[in-house]
């Protein structure tokens, strides 16, 4: 075999090695944090395990040995082959052919290929089952839309109970509330079990009895389980969310949704059960989520600002009183879903020349409150905004002036 052929081979499995290596020291410096409180021992700590220095210390060692990945090579069966070491050729039928370097010096084998599309870059040739595959990087933009997006436009409010709301008023993911509040009780309780045991053990280690409390943090303190249990949950999480992304893809093009990476300060103090499990609210793989599949599946997506979103009611302009999952028009006295009124005003959001994204939430408020005045008062609506469109309307004027 060719020096270039095993030599480009072995790096890679060294760069696999690698990888796995830096994921587990992600982990191993949050149990770092946790051990040590003492900021000159977690100084010394990290700086062994970014300089390699990591076996020498007995509880680095241990913990580079529980969280970094390992497993069988993938080396059997397959090969890496830079794009200077392969030529390819399109056959009179369309169909490419690919040459490689063979085993014996100076000749070479010849694959043919089930493609009208070249391959480019480095390749890996994986032999599976008899048959040659080969696998190669392109960039997203030229993969082949395998399932279209839809045509229309339609605004989104991410919620806690549902993954997302559109403004069609359907609910997308409703399991997710389900989900999350399971979990997030199930591991109230099992922490404050686990609390009453780490209690035990360490009165029994006050207490000299040094064997009994490593035995019930051996037996009764591990954390294999938990942590499989907190994989299958953010497994069961992540389908949920990109299931019902897709489903709201498959009816727009044009996606508008809130920018939750900005917090506002609420006045209404929550209880500690609704902060916990508020807590486990996966925003930011909705946000992953929106952001993968329309670019996968050619839809636009606009981020606009969040503020005051669930509180205007669509019919009137103006801030609703919010009860919970309700809406009521203080103006008109109608009813509307909160997450489906939210959507609304999103998909409305979009383009209005007076809230920017990063607007403040303090002028975004000023602003609703400004041409909610102007509505009560019958002037003349002089933001371009789309809901100041519809209001300056001749037929919703005359709604208005009824």
């Amino acid at each position: 075999m060719l020096a270039n052929a095993w030599k480009e081979t072995v790096r890679d499995a060294v760069a696999d090695v690698t990888a796995h290596r830096e994921a587990g020291k992600l982990q191993v410096r949050k149990a770092v944090h946790r051990r040590y409180k003492d900021d000159s021992q977690r100084k010394r700590a990290y700086t062994d395990l970014k300089h390699g220095r990591w076996q020498e210390d007995v509880f680095l060692a241990r913990m580079m040995r529980k969280h970094v990945k390992h497993g069988k090579s993938r080396m059997a069966n397959q090969i890496v082959v830079r794009s200077d070491q392969y030529s390819t050729w399109t056959m009179a039928d369309g169909n490419v052919w690919i040459s490689i370097p063979g085993l014996k010096r100076r000749q070479t084998t010849a694959i043919p290929l089930n493609t009208d599309v070249a391959p480019t870059g480095t390749l890996r040739l994986i032999l599976r089952d008899g048959r040659v595959e080969i696998h190669y990087t392109i960039d997203a933009p030229d993969l082949r839309q395998t399932r279209p997006c839809g045509a229309g436009s339609i605004g989104v409010d991410k919620g806690y109970t549902e993954v997302l709301t559109d403004s069609d008023g359907v609910h997308h993911g409703k399991a997710l509330g389900t989900l999350l509040r399971t979990e997030s009780d199930h591991l109230k309780t099992k922490n404050a079990r686990r609390a009453k045991i780490c209690a035990i053990a360490a009165k029994a280690r006050e207490a000299g009895d040094l064997a009994k409390a490593d035995r019930i943090e051996r037996n009764n303190l591990g954390r294999i389980k938990q942590d499989r249990r907190r994989t299958r949950f953010e497994s069961r999480v992540r389908t949920l969310t990109f299931t019902a992304v897709h489903t709201v893809i498959d009816k727009a093009a044009h996606v508008v949704a809130e920018d939750l990476t900005r917090t506002f300060a609420s006045r209404k103090k929550l209880g500690k059960n609704t902060n916990r499990r508020l807590a486990a609210w996966p925003k930011g793989v909705t946000a992953e989520a929106l952001n993968s599949v329309s670019e996968r599946r050619g839809s636009a997506l606009t981020l606009v600002n969040a503020a005051y979103t669930s509180q205007v009611v669509p019919c009137c302009r103006i801030l609703g009183k919010r009860s919970g999952d309700r809406l009521d028009c203080t103006l008109c006295g109608g009813v509307w879903q909160a997450d489906h009124a939210a959507a609304i005003n999103v998909l409305e959001r979009d383009g209005d020349p007076d809230i920017s994204l990063y607007t403040p939430h303090t002028r975004v408020k000023q602003i609703i409150q400004e041409r909610a005045d102007r509505h009560r008062t019958r002037l003349p609506v002089q933001d371009s905004s789309p809901a100041g469109r519809r209001a300056n309307h001749p037929i919703r004027a005359a709604m208005l002036n009824k």
